[in-house]
C-alpha cells in the first residue's frame, strides 16, 4: 500500500457521486468494501490513520490470531499458506495491505468521521477538515477495540510506578527484572502475563475478578474455533454441559494455584460477552508459578495497589488489560441505534428501522471467530446494499 497513491476524496461537485462510505480501514471495513465492489457498488473507505489495519499495527509483538488461517480469510483472498496456521500480527498487517491492493479498494487515509446525519434518502458525514460527504449508505467498521477503557480506581493518582493500558504494551523488554501486576484475565491479559513471565520479569501477578473459562486453542489438531462454529445454534444449557465435560478432560484444575474453576457455564458467559481464554501458555505459567493469580484490583492507598481481598501490593508496573469501549456515541449516538451499553442494536445486513442504509460490522467478538464473522457480514451487507442500487 505504501508504494502507490491513495485516491483523493470524491469530488463533491459531482452530484451523481453517491458512494457507499465505509468508515474504518481494518478487516471489517476492507472486507465490506471488497464485497460491495464485487457487486458493482462503489465503496470509499475512510480511515483516520495513515494506513490500513491501524489497530493491528499497534498490538503487542507476541500476538497471533487465535483463529486458524483458513477460517480467518476475508472475502476474495486466501491468507497465504506460508503465514502458518496461527497467523502472527505482522503477517495479519501484510495480509490486510495485500487485500486492499488485490481488490483495488478506494481508500482515503487521514480522514476521521466525527458525526453521521440522515439527509433525505442519503447520509451526510462530517469529516476532518470541515468536509461534508454525502453517500447513499454508510458501513461503520471503526472496530471492537476502539478506545481503551482504563478504570478510574480510587487513589490511582497516588501510584508512583508505571501504569498503562495493555494497548501500550509491546514486549517484555522494558519490564525485565521488574515486579509487574497485570489486571484482567481476558485473552490479552493472559497472553501479556505469559509474555512477561517468559521475557524476564522478576515477578508477574495476574489480577482476576471472575474466574475465566480456559480452552485449548487446539486439541489433537481440532481447533477450538471449529467447535465454536458448530455450537452457535445449539441451546445454551446443552453447550454449557458439553463445555464442562471438555474442560474437565483437557484443562487441569488450577484452584490450588489461585485460579478456581468458573461457576457459570462457558456459553452462558459467552452470551454475556465474555469470550473463553485461549491457552497460549497460561496453564503452564500458572502451574509453574511464573504467573501468580491474585484478587481483583480495587483501589490504591498511598501508592499501594489494594486488592479485593485486602492484600496490598507495591508493583513496579501495572498493565491494565481492562478492555475497550466501542465509542460510537459521538458518531451515531443521536440516531437511536445503540443500546444502553453503546452497542449497535442492528448489525450486519440488518439496518435499524430508524436508520435505513446504516450498517455496522465488527462490533461483536463471537467464539466462531471475529474475522470469519466480519467476512460473512461483508457479503450480507453487500447483498443488501447491492439490491438497493
Amino acid at each position: 500500500m505504501a508504494d502507490h497513491q491513495l485516491p483523493a476524496l470524491p469530488d463533491l461537485s459531482r452530484t451523481n457521486d453517491r458512494p457507499v462510505y465505509v468508515i474504518g480501514g481494518g478487516p471489517g471495513g476492507l472486507s465490506a468494501a471488497a464485497a460491495l465492489r464485487k457487486r458493482g457498488v462503489r465503496a470509499v473507505v475512510l480511515e483516520k490513520s495513515d494506513a490500513v489495519g491501524a489497530s493491528w499495527r499497534g498490538h503487542y509483538d507476541r500476538l497471533h490470531l487465535h483463529t486458524t488461517r483458513r477460517l480467518s480469510a476475508l472475502p476474495g483472498l486466501a491468507v497465504p499458506r506460508q503465514f502458518g496456521r496461527w497467523v502472527a500480527r505482522d503477517d495479519v498487517v501484510r495480509y490486510l495491505e495485500k487485500y486492499a491492493e488485490f481488490h483495488e479498494l478506494e481508500i482515503v487515509t487521514g480522514v476521521e468521521v466525527s458525526r453521521i446525519e440522515p439527509a433525505g434518502a442519503d447520509w451526510l458525514l462530517y469529516a476532518t477538515g470541515g468536509r461534508q460527504l454525502t453517500g447513499r449508505a454508510v458501513v461503520v467498521a471503526t472496530g471492537y477495540n476502539h478506545t481503551p477503557r482504563l478504570p478510574d480506581w480510587p487513589g490511582r493518582d497516588t501510584f508512583r510506578g508505571d501504569l498503562r493500558h495493555a494497548r501500550d504494551y509491546r514486549n517484555p523488554a522494558p519490564y525485565e527484572g521488574k515486579d509487574v501486576l497485570v489486571v484482567g484475565v481476558g485473552n490479552t491479559g493472559a497472553e501479556i502475563a505469559v509474555d512477561l513471565a517468559e521475557g524476564g520479569a522478576a515477578r508477574v501477578r495476574l489480577a482476576v475478578r471472575t474466574a475465566p473459562h480456559i480452552v485449548r486453542r487446539s486439541t489433537a489438531g481440532w481447533p477450538a474455533q471449529r467447535t465454536g462454529i458448530l455450537v452457535r445454534r445449539l441451546p445454551v444449557r446443552l453447550v454449557d454441559k458439553a463445555g464442562e465435560v471438555i474442560r474437565r478432560l483437557s484443562v487441569p484444575d488450577l484452584t490450588e494455584h489461585g485460579m478456581p474453576r468458573p461457576d457459570t457455564g462457558l456459553y452462558s458467559r459467552v452470551k454475556d460477552g465474555a469470550i473463553p481464554v485461549q491457552d497460549v501458555g497460561l496453564i503452564d505459567a500458572v502451574r509453574s508459578g511464573g504467573v501468580e493469580p491474585v484478587a481483583a484490583l480495587e483501589s490504591f492507598d498511598d501508592g499501594k495497589a489494594v486488592l479485593a481481598d485486602g492484600t496490598l501490593l507495591s508493583p513496579d508496573a501495572i498493565i491494565a488489560a481492562t478492555g475497550y469501549r466501542r465509542a460510537l456515541e459521538p458518531l451515531v449516538g443521536h440516531l437511536g441505534v445503540l443500546d444502553e451499553r453503546g452497542r449497535p442494536l442492528a448489525r450486519g445486513a440488518r439496518a435499524h428501522p430508524k436508520a435505513p442504509g446504516l450498517h455496522f460490522t465488527g462490533f461483536t467478538n463471537p467464539i466462531s471467530g471475529m474475522l470469519r464473522e466480519m467476512a460473512l457480514d461483508a457479503r450480507r451487507i453487500a447483498k443488501a446494499l447491492g439490491a438497493g442500487r
